[in-house]
Order: structure tokens, then C-alpha cells, then sequence
């Protein structure tokens, strides 16, 4: 089973939380939309991936969250 994915990402001035294309949140710190994310992953009753963008567009860091085999495929 694929991972579940939290993307926070800008949003013209703030920040968002989506998950599979729906907006969950949005928050004037990235600090915050970053917990909510984390949050929401540690919710999630599954594998859950949290992936933070920076604004201009690359990918800060991601963090994985259930099973995560080591070492990793490929």
C-alpha cells in the first residue's frame, strides 16, 4: 500500500496542508502548517509521508511515518 502524502506548500503569502489534491489547511506560518501536517500524518491509520516545499518550489524535506524498510529500494 502506497504511502499517504502531506504536502505543505506556499499559498500567496501563507501556507497550505493538501493531501491527494484537497486543502485540509491554511496557515500564515509555514512553522504551523508544518505541525498540522505532521499531525495529520501521525493520524493517519496508514504509512504517511509529510513533504515540506520551500517558495521556489523544491522540496525542503520530507519525513516518513509507519513502516519504512531500511535499507530503502532503489
Amino acid at each position: 500500500m502506497a504511502r499517504k502524502q502531506f504536502f505543505v506548500s506556499p499559498d500567496g503569502g501563507n501556507w497550505k496542508v493538501q493531501s491527494e489534491g484537497v486543502v485540509l489547511s491554511r496557515h500564515s506560518l509555514k512553522s504551523a502548517a508544518i505541525r498540522a501536517a505532521v499531525d495529520a500524518a501521525h493520524a493517519w491509520k496508514g504509512d504517511a509521508q509529510v513533504m515540506v516545499q520551500r517558495e521556489d518550489g523544491t522540496f525542503q524535506i520530507e519525513w516518513t511515518y509507519g513502516h519504512d524498510p531500511y535499507p530503502p529500494k532503489g
